[in-house]
């Protein structure tokens, strides 16, 4: 098997030194494999995505010596297909539409069940308000994942993991999507599809063979091995590694501009500053 991995920015802000610890690690070990990386530019979200910063993208991976394989695929091309996918689940019985607002979750979630967690990789867990209301899409904030009757075709289902916190075989089972997970929101209103449901369809679409990414991830991989079940998709072999942060031990996020690749480089650093600041 090629080992195919992918780094996934999105144009939102400027890359900083978690991205470039991610890009890198990932460029690494495909290098070493004597497999491919490729990029894909993840600008599903076209109310904040700008052109400025996917250039900015290329130019700071450019600098940091990092190449790529292929063509870079962009999602924003993808639509009709993210739609196809779902029209599919819809097809399935495996989804239904949500009016409920963020406000509405809230004040549901204000007399929580004991022992019941109230987050999980998709946020707040949706506590199925709408699962059985058959609501119209015209009426709709958002398309859901009935988790139950998916549970019920899919499970049990495993992944392999190789990062640092998480080594070893996963199963996933009905409590942990149903109670830790929830119905995830599949696509928003006026947007093609959710991250979860893109990322699936991407990794799949390029035969990515191993998703190397962050640990904020990795509770998200219970979401995306389901799909892959349930659309009939490979399973990747997941690897998520250390997080980059602060000198508060806060993990960065874009609006760390302080930490910018581009503004490092401007200040004199080279690539190998770069390295050695995140450890590679």
């Amino acid at each position: 098997m090629t080992f195919i991995t992918r780094f996934a920015p999105s144009p939102t802000g400027p890359l900083h030194l978690g991205h470039a610890y991610s890009a890198l690690l990932a460029h690494d070990m495909a290098r070493d494999a004597a497999g491919q990386f490729l990029l894909r530019i993840d600008d599903l979200d076209q109310s904040r995505a700008r052109a400025g910063w996917e250039e900015q993208i290329y130019e700071d991976l450019h600098w940091l010596g990092i190449t790529w394989d292929g063509a870079v695929r962009k999602q924003s091309a993808h639509f009709d297909a993210y739609r196809a996918t779902l029209d599919q689940l819809r097809d399935m019985g495996l989804t239904y539409e949500c009016i409920c607002t963020r406000r509405d979750i809230e004040a549901a979630a204000n007399a929580p069940q004991e022992g019941v967690p109230q987050f999980g990789p998709d946020g707040r867990v949706y506590p199925g308000t709408c699962r059985y209301a058959n609501h119209m899409a015209q009426d709709a904030t958002c398309t859901r994942l009935n988790m139950e009757k998916a549970c019920t075709i899919a499970l049990p289902l495993t992944f392999t993991e190789s990062g640092p916190l998480y080594a070893g075989d996963h199963t996933l089972n009905t409590e942990i999507l149903m109670t830790r997970v929830g119905d995830v929101v599949l696509s928003r209103r006026n947007m093609a599809a959710s991250y979860h449901l893109s990322v699936v369809l991407d990794d799949a679409a390029t035969q990515v063979s191993h998703v190397i990414r962050g640990a904020d991830l990795f509770e998200a991989t219970a979401i995306h091995v389901l799909l892959q079940a349930l659309l009939k998709l490979p399973t990747p072999h997941y690897h998520h590694h250390d997080l980059i942060r602060d000198a508060a031990g806060k993990r960065l996020a874009k609006r760390d501009d302080a930490r910018a690749i581009a503004k490092y480089r401007a200040e004199g650093a080279s690539p190998a500053d770069i390295r050695a600041m995140v450890g590679l």
